[in-house]
């Protein structure tokens, strides 16, 4: 990476690589002064295994949330090999973290897992994201071997397809900001809105609702782990915007201070992260300087996920 942000690889082999996670060895936890109780006993586990990735770049100098998310997500995974060998495949089905630092872009980040539990059926999996001997995200992941049982979703909204919709590189590449050339260059993953993002105009009719359509750039390698975490990057793209549309704000308002608190997503079948998926979101509720955004992923007429998350949301007076 050059000091001017911009990257030697494409988006996509940017991001991979930024998936690519190094183990580095185990933690060893203990705990003192609770008596006739072990670490096990105390708080769930007595090792993490401790893996490593870097960072991405970013224009605002903070680690992008959605590439711990994903990076959490692969750090679970890979220490749920040694039961996939005995048991098979167990695709992640939910995540639940908190955003409680922000992170330093120039900086690697650690991750160490807990090896909650493995079940006949599910793992659990706690995972704290570390950069400068302080947490910067405290993430859950639970995963599940396949197993039948009831079936009904959400019906897939009738929307325009993403042909001939203009992507946000269209849109913000002729924009001379470094926040907008990064948009417009250097992200790994297609969007293309349905309405007029919010980069460019107020949402006119105040609305607290909009629907992308997103992929990755380029194919990925053939891997469930790297789709999930990538869709689980790509879903803390857009989330708070339809709070921003029924305000009538825009991303670029200098008044404006946003920061995710934290994120939550279900996986309910399974998805290709390099193929179109349309981002059905909404915003149910603003209040104490705080929006809640929802969203439903959809793939091919099926609910693939479901996403929530909490940002602080504040309009600081001019």
């Amino acid at each position: 990476m050059t000091d001017d942000l911009t990257p030697t690889l494409s988006p996509i082999e940017d991001l991979i690589d930024v998936l690519t996670l190094r183990e580095l060895g185990t933690a060893h936890i203990s705990v003192t002064g609770i008596a006739g109780q072990s670490a096990a006993s105390s708080i769930g586990a007595t090792e993490a295994r401790v893996f490593e990735g870097r960072s991405q770049r970013m224009p605002h100098e903070r680690v992008f949330g959605g590439q711990v998310l994903a990076q959490c997500v692969m750090a679970a995974g890979l220490t749920l090999k040694a039961v996939e060998e005995r048991e098979g495949p167990r695709p992640i089905h939910s995540l639940h973290g908190y955003f409680m630092r922000p992170g330093d872009d120039t900086q690697p980040i650690r991750f160490a897992v807990e090896e909650m539990r493995d079940g006949r059926s599910f793992s659990t999996r706690r995972v704290h994201a570390i950069q400068n001997d302080a947490p910067i995200m405290s993430f859950t992941g639970s995963f599940q071997a396949h197993a039948p049982g009831l079936e009904h979703q959400l019906t897939m909204p009738e929307l325009p397809g993403p042909e001939g919709l203009r992507s946000l590189a269209d849109l913000l590449g002729r924009i001379d900001h470094p926040a907008a050339q990064h948009v417009a260059h250097q992200r790994p993953i297609e969007q293309r809105p349905v309405e007029e993002a919010t980069f460019l105009a107020p949402s006119p009719d105040a609305v607290a609702e909009q629907q992308v359509w997103m992929r990755a750039l380029a194919e990925l390698p053939d891997d469930p782990l790297i789709h999930a975490a990538v869709l689980a990057y790509a879903s803390d793209y857009s989330l708070l915007d339809p709070v921003l549309r029924r305000h009538g704000l825009l991303w670029g308002d200098p008044r404006l201070r946003v920061a995710s608190l934290d994120h939550s997503m279900w996986f309910h079948r399974p998805v290709s992260a390099d193929r179109w998926f349309l981002y059905v979101q909404e915003s149910p509720s603003a209040s104490n300087g705080r929006g809640l955004g929802i969203g439903e992923m959809f793939q091919e007429g099926q609910l693939v996920a479901t996403t929530a998350q909490e940002g602080m949301v504040r309009v600081k007076d001019a």
